[in-house]
């Protein structure tokens, strides 16, 4: 992973921690990983509610931090806090494959965003920067490419670029039943440490470790 330099500038603290998770076998669903989705379901209920969660200082620095790129948080959520005012409003979290659900359960639980992608359809290294006037963009479940804006953070390989930061991934990489392997991002942004970064990615790695069967690397913080 790289970073821009005027990204480095502007948002002074902001950090990833990025890994491969290898050899994986994702199936449709799990028992038991439909067990821990209802444990932590509930954990997560007794511990926030809707109308406090916008406090909660971690989620209070992502929605500074997409404030701060032109994002209105209270209309496009940080992906942690969509997952947990879900939750929250009386419903479950989305079913898609063990892989998917796995790394979903570990955002709304560590309250930490978190990337994936198809490491086998990626291009080259990574690198964080800005978006360029009129970038094309085609998200998971968007009808048709969006044009990006000047000051928008985010995720590119050598051919495209892959993520919104921190919010919304490509269609292009998105980690479907047929991956075998799986570059995660997990995703910081200034006031939240890498302390608590990686614990997310070991909290994920763990969950598709035991859900999807892969074998995960070291991983690396950044910058």
């Amino acid at each position: 992973m790289e970073f821009s330099k005027d990204v480095l500038e502007r948002f002074p603290g902001i950090s990833v921690v990025e890994g491969d998770i290898r050899q994986l076998s994702i199936g449709a669903e799990s028992p038991g990983l439909e067990r821990l989705k209802a444990e932590i379901a509930e954990d997560i209920r007794s511990r926030y509610t809707l109308e406090g969660i916008k406090d909660d200082p971690t989620f209070r620095a992502y929605r500074d931090f997409f404030w701060s790129v032109g994002v209105d948080p209270t209309k496009t959520r940080p992906a942690s806090e969509a997952l947990v005012r879900r939750l929250l409003s009386g419903g479950k979290l989305p079913r898609i494959n063990t892989a998917v659900d796995a790394y979903n359960l570990a955002s709304a639980m560590s309250s930490v965003p978190i990337a994936a992608f198809d490491a086998d359809r990626l291009e080259g290294g990574l690198l964080m920067r800005f978006a360029h006037e009129g970038e094309s963009f085609l998200g998971i479940g968007m009808k048709a490419p969006i044009s990006l804006r000047p000051g928008q953070v985010v995720l590119a390989d050598s051919a495209r670029i892959i993520a919104i930061y921190p919010y919304r991934d490509s269609e292009d990489t998105k980690v479907i039943g047929d991956t075998k392997n799986i570059r995660l991002v997990c995703c910081g942004v200034p006031k939240i440490s890498k302390d608590k970064i990686l614990r997310a990615y070991t909290l994920c790695a763990d969950y598709l470790k035991e859900y999807a069967g892969g074998t995960a690397s070291k991983p690396i913080a950044y910058p």
